[in-house]
């Protein structure tokens, strides 16, 4: 096992699988399951097994850039929100890279557009690589 590393309640992280970089993401240890904000997603059949089409604009002060990425569907879960709402949600599984380190992680696709970071890194997707300073933010940045 490699060494835990300190990581801010605010980072900046790669989904290398879907041609995603320097993405702000909300470290959140009350969060279970890790979340990432999408939109037009689609379940799409390849090869006879289902898979996921999404798209995300991954800078927030230029959203007319778009990345389009699809990924095989994992799961399908019924999650609950922070204001306690369950809904179904469409999981797949990706790479995180986080300080240098890279790791997969599942994540749910939703509608994060009234929360402020696109992507939230919950504690499944953590697991036992890091630890959290809530009063910091990019620690990783410096």
């Amino acid at each position: 096992m490699t060494e835990k590393f300190i990581v801010g309640s605010i980072e900046n992280c790669d989904l290398p699988a879907l041609g995603i970089n320097e993405l702000n993401v909300r470290v959140d240890t009350g969060a279970k399951t890790s979340s990432l904000h999408v939109d037009q997603i689609r379940k799409i059949k390849k090869s006879g097994k289902p898979w996921v089409t999404f798209a995300i604009h991954p800078n927030i002060h230029k959203v007319d850039d778009w990345i389009h990425c699809e990924a095989p569907l994992r799961d399908i879960r019924k999650i609950k929100s922070s204001n306690g709402v369950s809904e179904e949600r469409y999981i797949i599984r990706t790479t995180i890279s986080l300080n240098e380190q890279v790791w997969e992680i599942d994540i749910s696709l939703t509608d994060r557009s009234d929360m402020t970071y696109l992507m939230l890194l919950g504690r499944e997707g953590m697991g036992n690589r890091l630890l959290v300073d809530p009063s910091k933010t990019y620690l990783l940045s410096r």
